[in-house]
């Protein structure tokens, strides 16, 4: 199993796993927003998945990208894969609304991030791993 980038394991909450990628929640209660990283080792880019793995990545994206809308009914889901902070290969999907504190910029730097209760955490865990339940398994 790929180890978490240390930036991720600070900035994250572990959601649970699909067959490749582990699921992560932002924390930042400012947009829901969450993060899959496929369990691979030495990865930054997508190109740099075996040809099957790109597949399954796309599918489990598709998986979130529907559940967030489904979730969130957002104005635009944006997804995105920068890695200038973080190497690790990571998907970010994040549902984002016109009267959100960033729109219609990207939220990167706009505000502090507005951790989560934990109340709020296991809200959120319990609506993703619900919407998710056929493809998600416990964190590991």
């Amino acid at each position: 199993m790929a180890a978490l980038h240390p930036q991720l394991e600070k900035d994250c909450i572990k959601i649970g796993r699909f067959e490749l990628c582990h699921l992560l929640l932002m924390n930042d209660a400012n947009f829901p927003w969450c993060i899959l990283v496929p369990d691979r080792d030495d990865i930054t880019e997508i190109y740099q998945l075996a040809p099957a793995d790109q597949t399954l990545l796309l599918k489990e994206s598709t998986l979130l990208s529907r559940c967030m809308v489904e979730l969130f009914s957002p104005d635009k889901l944006n997804l995105a894969a920068l890695g200038n902070i973080v190497p690790q290969l990571h998907i970010h999907h994040i549902a984002r609304f016109r009267h959100d504190p960033a729109w219609p910029a990207p939220v990167w730097g706009h505000a502090p991030a507005n951790p989560y209760s934990f109340a709020e955490v296991k809200h959120m865990r319990r609506r993703l791993s619900a919407c998710l339940s056929k493809s998600l398994r416990a964190p590991a």
